[in-house]
């Protein structure tokens, strides 16, 4: 495991099908690199909706870790954010954005 630029918990290549696609309820991931000033930026915004918005379970996958997901999904651009509901990825926010437009895209979920 490697350290990584969120508080949020870690989503590997690994466990990315039972902790993402087998959960229960809305689950989110933020695709992002150390290498990425944009990820950086947005992962106090996450990690600050996620302590607000429990119904919506968070992770980070570190896009250079974990290439198979990255492929998968097309996360290719970024920082990529990922909703994923009953196995499918049902919204996909690419580019880090203010509060206010993440809180709006991710309303559904929250």
């Amino acid at each position: 495991m490697t350290a990584h630029a969120s508080a949020l918990p870690e989503v590997t290549d690994a466990t990315f099908d039972e902790l993402v696609l087998q959960a229960d309820g809305p689950v989110l991931v933020d695709f992002w690199a150390a290498w990425c000033p944009p990820c950086r930026a947005l992962s106090p915004l996450l990690e600050q909706l996620a302590a607000e918005h429990p119904r919506l379970t968070m992770y980070a996958l570190d896009a250079d870790e974990n290439p198979e997901s990255v492929e998968r999904y097309r996360a290719l651009a970024l920082p990529v954010i990922k909703v994923f509901e009953r196995g499918g990825d049902v919204k996909t926010i690419i580019g880090a954005k203010p509060r206010h437009v993440l809180e709006g895209l991710l309303e559904p979920f929250l």
